[in-house]
């Protein structure tokens, strides 16, 4: 059987958990699957959970943070190194910037037979200034020669690792899009969107918009804010907003808020009733899209983003700017309305739109379960990652099972 030590950078809600986790559990008993994982930031809700209800465990690597600093880095990349001499795996596959340096750099000294890499997103744009972002990319590059295959999670990324960033050659890049149980979202939606609706303060004639993610600078909550601001002066209709997630951005964001003389509140500190609410961490993501009737998303940079995917599976219609794998994931007109990243007139208009028509979202949130059912199953996911882990242990000279 052959062995697969899989790395991730840390347990945090978000893609890139799911899908090691995931793959983890349904690629057994074909391969046996060692799951290492770092440290997660205090601003970050952990998602210990989601391993554990998929009945699995995983080894803490606590040398391993999200932070920069490289005595702490060197002594992870170690750690991986004894990791590696005594696990023997056939397959080391890393998720995420962090883990994907450290960990290809020692499967390559370690002269593991395969190296994979999923990227769940980048940090090419957006992130940084420009003289870190250059060191980054030419770190990336140096790891792609070392690597037997690139994992892109869409045709997008694909495109911006191979031609734009030149990250690797084309042969080395395989896209493979997330997978999710998305069953779970089509479960008693009625009760769920009653229950939600009740703890949240939402009555039945209220359109209720949602942002699900983390509030860090990337995902542009301050646009999301300011045209909500400008969208709650001129509309006639009854409208709830509610910021799901947390992050290092709560506090600005909340001065924002206030700036904007939103009438908003904290949960679970303050009161609910309040126009917009932060509900911080909400794990129960199925049983937020049931209540939710509108999901937005404003980011500058997204690999294949997760709330997307998750609200059209719930049935509801998006509102999102057109960035990374975002149109991969929604059917512009079709599932969502897209509008660019500087377009705050469009995305209002956008908003307006789908709060006004309750038939245009009924519309659109159908054709979304049709969208995602089977693309991003995790059924789906499993079966290509087995194609391509056969492929490449095949290669090299091993056959899997």
């Amino acid at each position: 059987m052959p062995r697969i030590l899989r790395i991730i950078n840390r347990l945090n809600l978000g893609g890139p958990t799911y899908n090691a986790a995931l793959l983890t559990r349904h690629l057994a008993p074909a391969y046996e699957t060692l799951l290492v994982a770092g440290i997660k930031q205090d601003s970050e809700e952990s998602s210990d959970f989601i391993v554990e209800n998929m009945g699995l465990s995983y080894r803490q690597l606590p040398e391993m943070r999200r932070e920069i600093n490289l005595s702490v880095d060197r002594k992870a990349y170690l750690k991986i190194r004894e990791i590696i001499r005594e696990f023997q795996p056939d397959i080391v596959h890393t998720h995420a910037a962090k883990p994907g340096a450290l960990g290809r750099l020692a499967a390559w000294h370690e002269k593991v037979p395969v190296i994979v890499h999923t990227f769940h997103g980048h940090v090419f744009h957006s992130y940084f200034g420009k003289w870190k972002t250059k060191l980054f990319l030419e770190i990336e590059r140096a790891m792609a020669r070392k690597s037997s295959a690139i994992v892109a999670i869409s045709e997008k990324q694909k495109e911006e690792l191979v031609h734009i960033y030149r990250v690797a050659e084309e042969r080395k890049v395989h896209v493979i899009p997330l997978g999710f149980d998305l069953d779970r979202f089509r479960e008693r939606p009625d009760e769920k969107r009653k229950s939600f609706r009740a703890k949240f303060h939402v009555a039945d004639d209220e359109v209720a918009i949602g942002i699900i993610g983390r509030l860090v600078p990337v995902k542009n909550h301050s646009f999301f804010l300011r045209s909500i601001a400008e969208l709650l002066k001129e509309s006639d209709r009854k409208i709830k907003v509610l910021v799901i997630g947390d992050g290092e951005e709560r506090e600005k964001l909340v001065a924002l808020a206030g700036e904007l003389a939103l009438d908003y509140s904290y949960f679970p500190e303050e009161d609910r009733a309040s126009q917009v609410i932060f509900t911080s961490w909400i794990k129960e993501v199925d049983v937020a899209m049931a209540g939710l009737d509108i999901v937005a998303l404003t980011s500058f940079n997204e690999g294949t983003p997760v709330s997307l995917i998750e609200a059209q599976a719930g049935g509801r219609p998006v509102v999102s700017t057109r960035v990374g794998g975002v149109e991969n994931v929604v059917k512009e007109g079709v599932t969502g309305l897209l509008c660019d990243p500087d377009d705050s007139a469009g995305f209002i208009e956008h908003l307006r739109r789908l709060v006004k028509d309750p038939h245009l979202r009924a519309e659109m949130g159908h054709r979304g379960w049709d969208h995602v059912r089977e693309r991003y199953h995790y059924t789906r996911l499993a079966a290509d990652m087995h194609r391509l882990y056969e492929e490449l242990l095949s290669g090299a000279g091993r056959k899997s099972k």
